[in-house]
């Protein structure tokens, strides 16, 4: 589990990111590298959105896997 929480971490650094270049300069890195909405670009925002989604509902139990380290 805490490979997919390392994982889960760095898609919300990479999707947070992408949203601040996006507010401030009007520049989106993501669609820059892979196409303004192909397919792969839509499956890298899918698991940004999954990956906030398993840090919500499993944010408890992250804390007392990291704290057990």
């Amino acid at each position: 589990m805490r490979a997919l929480d390392i994982i889960s971490a760095v898609l919300l650094i990479i999707g947070g990111l992408n949203w601040g270049l996006i507010g401030f300069f009007e520049y989106n890195l993501i669609g820059a590298i892979f196409g303004e909405m192909s397919g792969l670009t839509r499956i890298i925002y899918s698991l940004v959105g999954i990956s906030a989604l398993y840090q919500i509902f499993f944010c408890k139990s992250i804390q007392q896997r990291a704290r057990k380290k």
